[in-house]
């Protein structure tokens, strides 16, 4: 199993924590986590993801459908792991918390049962970044820009940052970000397809919200199975993608909410009312 290297960590009394968490739900199916710590510019400690995982755990056995994963610091979303953890833990010596975090997070922001949505508000580095590019889906404003600075660092991407990466915005673009360690901006890499939306300035955490609140009210077999399907995807040949793609579909179309929405859908196919009419590009 992938692990950081982990030293003594250390409690609250010997190693001053400065982030907040804070946890605010919007009915009782979608959750919004904001993280902050203006001490470190929103760099992450192992104490600070050891929480983002086991509040993002919690919001998921609390029914969370849908979690927002957002900050409250200006001109930051979530930064670079905060690089005194990652050495003390090489040496041996006192960390934060125990850094399984970004693993736990990781599994938690792909489970298949929430969707999990970056409300990106600032820029985004490192661990950071590679938290967001693990979401399921991400709306950055038009001023944030994204790096994977590992490189300048003398160290490699850890957790994604090549690996989803590649698989989002494609191998050149991942090959130059990581080997150059320069910063891309949010509008490229929508251009690019590792970004799903682009909002003005303020305008992030809004636009997740309301994707959210039409996510929640999907069916959540359906969207777990999606999630599946996708997931297999990116690991198995097309061939073998495709089988399994079918095999889920099968065991979701029969369920009751699939066959519910088939008649409604069907119903207003019949009766010329298509609740949602296909545009043209760009309309």
């Amino acid at each position: 199993m992938l692990s950081y290297p982990v030293g003594r960590a250390g409690s609250e009394g010997e190693q001053r924590l400065t982030h907040s968490l804070a946890v605010d739900w919007t009915g009782d199916k979608i959750a919004v986590l904001t993280f902050s710590d203006p001490q470190r510019e929103n760099q992450i400690c192992w104490a600070a993801v050891d929480d983002i995982a086991s509040q993002l755990r919690q919001c998921r056995e609390q029914g969370a459908r849908v979690v927002v994963l957002a900050s409250g610091l200006a001109g930051h979303w979530l930064e670079h792991a905060w690089l005194q953890d990652l050495s003390n833990g090489i040496q041996g010596l006192q960390q934060t918390g125990s850094g399984a975090g970004w693993f736990s997070a990781m599994d938690e922001l792909t489970h298949e049962s929430v969707i999990s949505i970056a409300a990106i508000a600032g820029d985004s580095s490192g661990g950071g970044a590679e938290l967001g590019w693990a979401c399921d889906l991400r709306i950055a404003e038009i001023q944030a820009r994204f790096s994977q600075p590992e490189i300048n660092m003398g160290l490699t991407t850890g957790i994604g940052g090549c690996s989803r990466l590649a698989r989002l915005a494609g191998r050149g673009a991942a090959t130059e970000m990581v080997l150059t360690g320069k910063p891309q901006s949010a509008q490229r890499l929508y251009e690019l397809g590792a970004i799903n939306r682009v909002v003005a300035a303020g305008q992030s955490l809004h636009a997740a919200l309301e994707m959210a609140a039409d996510l929640a009210q999907k069916s959540p077999l359906a969207l777990a199975g999606l999630k599946r399907i996708l997931a297999n995807n990116d690991k198995a040949a097309l061939g073998t993608a495709l089988r399994y793609e079918q095999e889920v579909f099968q065991s979701v179309v029969v369920s009751d909410d699939a066959i519910a929405g088939m008649q409604r859908v069907q119903s207003g196919y019949d009766q010329h009312k298509r609740r949602h009419p296909v545009t043209s590009p760009g309309a």
